[in-house]
């Protein structure tokens, strides 16, 4: 048989042990073994030893420490197979522009990528879509002067948050004076939140609530007020309590316009359950005395929590005139005393009284309102607010 000789002792050592590799074709000299002096028999049995590497199998048993997306000694799960790992070219589609034009007249050949400020739109959805805590939420939008643009920035946050989101959203009128938020959407229905109130037991599910709002083309919902303000006038406290248990069941966010008195019997139970205020407030000397008022009056009456946790709405409900009001400077009034403040600016749709449709806002103000739906949304993380926070001696009494 033709073939490499092999050395004896490799021969006997048996099929179990690993071979060595084949040396090299050139003569090595010859070593001189004493023909008197028999080898021993571990010599034999045992092969010389390998100067290759580990066997394959090692590189299963063994992964390297270091992986190049992740420190030393990270545990691989798969949580770690994430987008960004997997496909580190993807980038989002640019959502307008000439970016827009660009990567689609090249067939995606050439992305540019998102400007900045479609980066910080991105940044802000994502914020308006944070997840309720405790699976209910309760924002109270108030005001201690009229004509502030109140309404109207309860439905525009509503709105921003319901056309965001996929739980549902609504938005009660607590205003016993004949409130005006049915006025923001088409209705569908005239039932209105006392309805609701003396039928609340034949409520058992979701149909059932629905037959009493009317919702908006964003998804929000409206649950209107009595159109008789001597029957709103005894829209109580417990009145208001008993709406809002029927409704939590049913709803992830609730947001009462509130009427612009803060002595009035409903005010007590809408401030006992909210969890944060949006305080509205014109860019005007008389409104934002009024406004910084109504800071004062819950800091006094035990809700100093709403007031550093709520946001302040600088809402412009006129065109622009030749107000010499320093904006900055009333910004910073509020910015020091609540969590923060958002300029809403004048936008002639909302002038209309009408219903407020989100694509027929301007941009700017339709930003404004998306950056406050992304700061209400910061505080859905947090707990819910016990109404023991609050001093245990009503402020009406």
């Amino acid at each position: 048989m033709r073939g490499p000789s092999v050395p004896w002792s490799q021969v006997r050592a048996g099929s179990d042990v690993p071979v060595a590799p084949l040396l090299p074709e050139a003569p090595l000299p010859a070593v001189p073994v004493p023909a008197t002096t028999p080898p021993p028999e571990a010599a034999r049995a045992a092969p010389p030893e390998a100067p290759s590497a580990a066997p394959p199998e090692a590189a299963w048993a063994a992964p390297a420490e270091v992986g190049p997306h992740g420190p030393p000694g990270q545990r691989q799960s798969a949580d770690t197979l994430t987008s960004e790992l997997l496909l580190p070219g993807k980038r989002a589609t640019p959502d307008g522009g000439w970016r827009r034009t660009v990567y689609r007249a090249t067939g995606g050949l050439v992305h540019i990528g998102e400007s900045a400020a479609s980066l910080h739109r991105r940044e802000l959805v994502g914020r308006a879509r944070a997840p309720v805590a405790g699976g209910h939420h309760r924002v109270a939008v108030l005001s201690l002067k009229g004509g502030v643009g109140k309404t109207t920035a309860t439905i525009g946050l509503g709105s921003t948050l319901a056309s965001l989101r996929g739980d549902r959203v609504i938005a009660v009128d607590g205003n016993p004076d004949r409130g005006t938020l049915s006025d923001k959407v088409r209705l569908e229905t005239p039932a209105t939140i006392r309805d609701l109130l003396n039928e609340r037991s034949l409520v058992t599910r979701y149909a059932d609530v629905r037959a009493y709002t009317s919702q908006a083309s964003s998804r929000l919902e409206i649950l209107a007020s009595d159109r008789d303000p001597g029957v709103s006038v005894a829209f109580s406290a417990d009145d208001y309590r008993a709406v809002t248990g029927v409704l939590e069941h049913y709803y992830s966010i609730c947001i009462t316009d509130c009427g612009t008195g803060l002595l009035h019997s409903a005010m007590a139970g809408i401030l006992e359950l909210a969890d944060q205020i949006v305080l509205v407030s014109s860019p005007s000397v008389d409104g934002a005395r009024s406004a910084s008022a109504t800071l004062d009056w819950l800091e006094a009456h035990g809700y100093a929590d709403l007031v550093r946790g709520g946001v302040v709405a600088l809402s412009a409900i006129r065109r622009r005139s030749k107000s010499t009001v320093d904006l900055d400077r009333l910004e910073q009034h509020f910015a020091a005393r609540s969590r923060a403040v958002v300029r809403v600016p004048y936008d002639p749709h909302l002038e209309e009284g009408a219903e407020v449709e989100l694509d027929m806002l301007n941009e700017e103000t339709a930003d404004a309102y998306l950056n406050l739906a992304a700061l209400v949304a910061d505080g859905f993380a947090r707990p819910r607010r016990s109404p023991a926070s609050t001093t245990s001696r009503s402020p009406f009494a």
